[in-house]
C-alpha cells in the first residue's frame, strides 16, 4: 500500500509540472499575447515597452521566463499583479481560500447526507410511488442553474419576504470564522443552493448502485442466512455501493474548491477563488489567472490522488491496476 501511495503522489507531481508548463505557454507564449503591452498601457511607446519587457524579464528565453515565473510564484511568493501594481498573487489566493473552503465543505456535507439518504430510500422503496417521487426531486435540483437559483433565493430572502419571514437573513457577503454564528448565517443559503445542484446526482447514482448490489449473489447469501432487509441494505448493499460515490465526490470536491463554485460565489458576494478568477479574467490579469489556475489544478490533482488511494484501500485489486 505504501508503494502505491508513493507512486500515486509521484505521478501527481508530474501532472502538476505538465499543467504549469502548459498554462505558462498558453498565457505567455501564445502568438499575439504581449504581457508588456498590458503592463505598460494601451498607448505606450516602443521604448517604454522595451523597458517593461526588460524589467519583468519578458525579453529573456522562454525556459528562463518559465523558471523565473515559477520561482516568483511558488518560492519567493512575490509575484505581483499586472493590473493592481503592488498587489501580490499568493496573498490574494490565501485570503480567498478560506471562503471557498467554507462554502464547499458545508455544501458537501449537506449534499452527501441528502444524496445518501435519498438514494438509499429510493432503492429500498423501488417499485413504489415514493421511488420516482424522490428521483423527481433530484432531477429538479440538478436542472436548476446555480446563477438563476441564487438570484431567486436572494430575491425572496433579501427583498420580497425579507421584512416578514427572512428578517434574520443577513445581506450577501462573508464573515470569518471568528464570528461562528454570523459565518454560518451568511453561508446557509449558499450552502443550500450549491448542495441542491449535487444532491440529486448523487441520489440517482447511489440508487442505481444499491439496486444493482441488492441483486448480487452475496446479498442472496445474506438473505439465506436470515439477516434482516435493513441490515442487508445498510451493511452490505450500501457499503459496497459507496465506492463510485467516493470517486465522484473526490472529483467534484476538488473542482469546486479549485473555483468551479464561481457562479455561487458571484451571486452571493463571496470573495472566494472563483470570484478572484472571475475578476482576473475580466481584467486579463495574467499572473492572478495563472496563480488561480495552478491552485485549481493542485486541488483537482490532489483530490484524484486521494480518491485513488481511498479506492485502493476499499478495493485492493485497484493497487495492481
Amino acid at each position: 500500500m505504501l508503494q502505491f501511495i508513493v507512486k500515486r503522489f509521484a505521478s501527481a507531481l508530474l501532472v502538476m509540472f505538465a499543467i504549469s508548463v502548459l498554462v505558462f505557454l498558453i498565457f505567455f507564449a501564445t502568438p499575439g499575447v504581449d504581457p508588456a503591452a498590458r503592463i505598460a498601457g494601451r498607448n505606450a511607446d516602443p521604448a517604454t515597452l522595451a523597458q517593461v519587457r526588460h524589467s519583468f524579464g519578458l525579453d529573456r528565453p522562454m525556459p528562463i521566463r518559465y523558471l523565473l515565473m515559477m520561482r516568483h510564484l511558488l518560492i519567493d511568493r512575490d509575484l505581483e499583479s499586472f493590473v493592481n501594481r503592488g498587489s501580490r498573487v499568493i496573498p490574494q489566493i490565501v485570503q480567498a481560500t478560506p471562503v471557498t473552503l467554507s462554502l464547499v465543505i458545508g455544501a458537501a456535507l449537506i449534499w452527501m447526507t441528502a444524496g445518501i439518504i435519498m438514494g438509499t430510500a429510493a432503492a429500498a422503496l423501488r417499485g413504489r410511488a415514493a421511488d420516482p417521487l424522490i428521483m423527481l426531486v433530484g432531477v429538479v435540483g440538478v436542472s436548476l442553474p446555480a446563477y438563476w437559483l441564487g438570484e431567486v433565493v436572494n430575491l425572496i430572502t433579501q427583498k420580497q419576504l425579507h421584512s416578514s419571514v427572512f428578517s434574520w437573513v443577513p445581506p450577501p457577503g462573508y464573515v470569518g470564522l471568528d464570528h461562528p454564528g454570523q459565518w454560518a448565517l451568511h453561508l446557509l443559503f449558499p450552502w443550500l443552493t450549491l448542495a441542491l445542484l449535487y444532491a440529486g446526482i448523487y441520489a440517482r447514482l447511489l440508487r442505481g448502485e444499491v439496486v444493482g448490489a441488492l441483486n448480487e449473489d452475496y446479498v442472496r447469501t445474506a438473505r439465506a442466512k436470515g439477516l434482516s432487509e435493513r441490515r442487508i441494505l445498510i451493511r452490505h448493499a450500501l457499503r459496497c455501493s459507496l465506492i463510485p460515490i467516493v470517486s465522484l465526490f473526490g472529483l467534484d470536491f476538488g473542482a469546486l474548491v479549485g473555483g468551479a463554485a464561481l457562479l455561487t460565489e458571484v451571486v452571493f458576494g463571496l470573495p472566494g477563488i472563483g470570484k478572484l478568477t472571475f475578476d482576473a479574467l475580466q481584467n486579463l490579469d495574467l499572473p492572478v489567472i495563472m496563480g488561480t489556475v495552478l491552485y485549481a489544478a493542485f486541488f483537482v490533482v490532489l483530490a484524484n490522488a486521494l480518491v485513488d488511494i481511498l479506492y485502493a484501500r476499499l478495493d485492493p485489486r485497484a493497487r495492481h491496476a
